[in-house]
């Protein structure tokens, strides 16, 4: 069996939010995962990022390949200042890097349009 590390999609439409799971290669993105490892919101300003490092080191020891965007939220993780850990044992990340701004029209051509 091919376990991947992956995100899993969770939330109402239009208002995602991630579970990091560990899951067979072959399930579908939402199928039932053999392990849920973290939460990723990337909503919430900073991006909310939390992953039980410990368990997650564990699947890719036992040889458990991370997708590419579980990899960089992991080196997000990794480059947060060391925060005492809760109870689970997951820390939380550093926050994402700011959003770049959407590019907006000129009030003077929203004005036209409306007219």
């Amino acid at each position: 069996m091919a376990v991947r590390i992956r995100l899993s999609r969770v939330g109402a439409t239009k208002r995602p939010s991630y579970r990091v799971v560990a899951i067979d290669s072959r399930r579908p993105r939402d199928g039932r995962a053999l392990e849920i490892l973290g939460f990723y919101d990337p909503l919430t300003e900073p991006a909310t990022v939390r992953i039980d490092t410990t368990r997650y080191a564990d699947w890719v020891s036992r040889g458990a390949r991370p997708s590419d965007t579980v990899a960089k939220l992991i080196k997000l993780a990794s480059a947060a200042p060391a925060a005492p850990a809760d109870a689970a044992g997951a820390t939380e990340a550093a926050p994402a890097p700011p959003k770049r701004p959407r590019a907006r029209k000129p009030a003077s051509a929203t004005a036209k349009a409306a007219e």
